[in-house]
This record gives C-alpha cells, structure tokens and sequence, in this order.
C-alpha cells in the first residue's frame, strides 16, 4: 500500500514536472534563441522551432545538472538537509507551469525564472524551509544586472557594427573569434570523468598532461583564431551570406544554453524525490534527459507562437542587430549556467533586442509592451510566491 502510493504521488510529480518542461520549451527556451534570427529572416518561424528543440534536448542534457541542483536543493534550507515534500513540489511545479502557459497563449513572454523561483521559495517556506539569502543574493543580482550587461554589450556591438569608421567584414570574424574562444571554455558532462563537467581547453591540457593555465589559453586563442578564420573567410565570399551564417551559429548556441538553464526550473523540485527510495537509483542524466524530452516536445508544438511574438512584436531587426542581441544573450546564459543560477531567457533576449534597438535610435522598440513584459516578469515572480505558498497552506490544512 505504502509502495503504490509512493509510486502514484511520484506520477504526479513527474507529470507535473514534464507539464513544466512543456511550458518553458513552448515559452523562453523555446522561442527566445532564434527570435533575432527571425526577426532578420535568417530562418522560418517553423524550422527555427525544429532546431532549437534539439538543441535544448542536448543542452539540457550536457549542461543542465548546476541548475537542476540549484533549484532543487539550494533555494529553501531545511534543517534536516531535505527538500520539498512530494505534495510541495508538485504544488510548486504545476502553479509555475500554469503561469507561463498562460503568458504563452496570451503572447507575453513570463520570466519562467522568476515564476518557477518564486513557487519553490513560496512552497518551501510553507513547509517550513529557511530563506537561502546568500543564494537570494546572487539570483537577484544577476537578475538585476541582466538588462545592463546584456543592453550594454548589444548596444555597443549594434553601434560598432552600423558604424562607418569600422570595417564590418574585420569586426564580425573579431566578433565570431570571441565567440568562439568562449565556447572552448564552456563545460560539458561527457569532457570530464562521472558528473562532472569540464571545457574543451581543460580536456587537451588533462589529456595532454601539461600545464593547465598555459594550455588553456593556447587552446583558447587557436579556438578563436580558428572561428575568426573561418567566418573571415566566407564574408569574403559573401558578406550577407557569412552574417547569416553566424547568426544561425549564434542562435544555435544561445538554444543549446537555454536547454542547459531551463531544464533545470522544471526538474528542480523533483529532485529531492528522486534521491532518495526506488527512484534514487535512476542516474542524473537520465533525469536530464526526462527533462530535455520535455523542452523538445513543447519546442516543437508551442514555440512558434512565441517566436513570432518576439521577432515580429519587439523590434524590426536586422542581421546586425540580431548578432549584437546574440552575442551578450551566449555570454549570460553560460555565465549563469557555470553558478548555477536560474535565468530567465525571456529577461536576456528582450534586454539585449532593446539595447541593440536603441543604437538604431530605438523607434522601432514597442515601448508600451516592454512596460507590460516588465510588470509581468515581477508579477510572475509575486504571484508564483503568493499563489503557491497558499495554495500548499491550503492542502496542508485540509489533509
């Protein structure tokens, strides 16, 4: 009897949880990479959503362990070292998702962040958790410095690309050796032994065995020399094509790290479940995978609605604009992915398309829907809290 309902409230959890995973693969993760890329018909609404729903399932398998253990044990302390009870996360879960489903058929893009945190801290109080205020100290900094690093840097990429003194077929390989430099320096699970992680440059110096700081940096700048190279190169074909071409590469890659970031916010809460009984047994990938399934399906089926939202609703954007909204949107999504700080890509993707907007002079950003997207990124955030801590309260009190 004990088995069965163990086995029947682990259902639901999980349910709820891939309901989750739905919701943040049709909102931010699905639709927020390959907006500027659309937005500068770089590509279909449709085949965006194809790629960027693989690209999340690998993120999210390859990357998505700092977040998932982020939201799932380092939000609420619990003096025994426990998490949210079974009934908690799927309070939790289904109230977060419900949220940004309902941003999602309304057309405004819900900070899935901000609502998934706001649920697992409203619940876990409930239970009786204690704040993580240092943790609350790092998330809301971030949070906080999102729209000023990443406008700042679009803004001053955006500049520099329209601007006459500076020859664009030189400034875009620099652009696309950066990029690539930081991607030597991004960690995967399968580059290291077990779970943990490591970078392309930290996998040659241990297989090399030499020095670690030198390697890294040698690694680093042929990285860059090579991506720099070889976007050179097809700009001198064709200039159009080659920013094309790398604002695919750019939104491949803010797709991959969305998939690493949000599996998290919908694995999270069901974690603690999975540690411990029957279900302690299945491996953290495993987990992952569950999780990155769920970014597929909803990328595939709700995605495109979203994507129109943000290329078409926001701003009219260029190839330009698009690279330079790319560029700080791959920076932050890693960054936060590396702390294991939950993110909301919908707050990076729209900061930085209205910073690179606002070197084109700004007309085009639709400022009454920028107002109403920041009252519902901080709505999100309080309701998911209220709502959540009341509706647990409720039960509790009932059962």
């Amino acid at each position: 009897m004990v088995a069965t309902s163990l086995l029947v409230t682990l259902t639901v959890a999980a349910a709820a949880s891939l309901f989750m995973a739905w919701a943040i693969g049709a909102g931010s993760s699905g639709s927020t990479p390959f907006a500027p890329a659309v937005g500068a018909n770089a590509i279909s609404v449709m085949r965006a959503g194809f790629f960027v729903g693989l690209l999340g399932l690998a993120g999210a398998v390859l990357q998505g362990a700092n977040v998932t253990e982020t939201v799932g044990g380092g939000l609420v302390l619990f003096p025994d070292g426990g998490g949210l009870s079974a009934i908690a996360a799927i309070v939790a879960l289904v109230t977060a998702a419900v949220l940004v489903a309902i941003g999602i058929f309304t057309g405004y893009p819900i900070a899935t962040a901000f609502t998934v945190t706001g649920a697992v801290v409203g619940v876990g109080l409930a239970i009786g958790g204690q704040p993580a205020t240092a943790k609350y100290v790092e998330i809301v900094s971030l949070w906080v410095a999102v729209p000023f690093v990443g406008g700042g840097i679009a803004y001053a990429t955006a500049y520099l690309l329209r601007h006459e003194s500076v020859a664009e077929p030189v400034l875009v390989p620099v652009l696309g050796g950066l990029v690539a430099a930081l991607l030597a320096n991004v960690r995967f699970v399968l580059l290291a032994p077990g779970s943990a992680q490591a970078s392309v440059a930290e996998a040659v110096a241990t297989a090399a065995g030499t020095p670690a700081l030198p390697t890294i940096v040698g690694v680093t700048l042929l990285a860059a020399l090579l991506g720099g190279g070889l976007l050179a190169y097809d700009m001198r074909a064709d200039p159009a094509a080659g920013q094309r071409h790398f604002l695919l590469v750019l939104g491949g890659l803010v797709a991959f790290s969305a998939g690493g970031s949000q599996v998290g916010l919908a694995l999270g809460p069901l974690l603690p479940l999975l540690d411990s009984g029957p279900a302690a047994v299945i491996p953290l990938t495993g987990i992952l995978l569950f999780g990155g399934l769920g970014l597929l399906v909803g990328s595939w089926t709700g995605a495109p609605r979203m994507i129109k939202a943000l290329s078409q609703d926001y701003s009219s954007l260029g190839p330009r604009r698009s690279i330079a909204a790319l560029i700080p949107s791959f920076l932050i999504a890693q960054s936060a992915v590396f702390f294991g700080i939950p993110v909301s890509f919908n707050e990076i993707i729209v900061s930085a398309i209205v910073g690179s907007g606002a070197a084109a002079g700004g007309g085009e950003v639709s400022r009454s829907k920028m107002g109403k997207t920041v009252l519902a990124w901080l709505g999100s955030l309080v309701l998911a809290f209220a709502l959540s801590y009341g509706v647990f309260f409720a039960i509790d009190s009932l059962v």
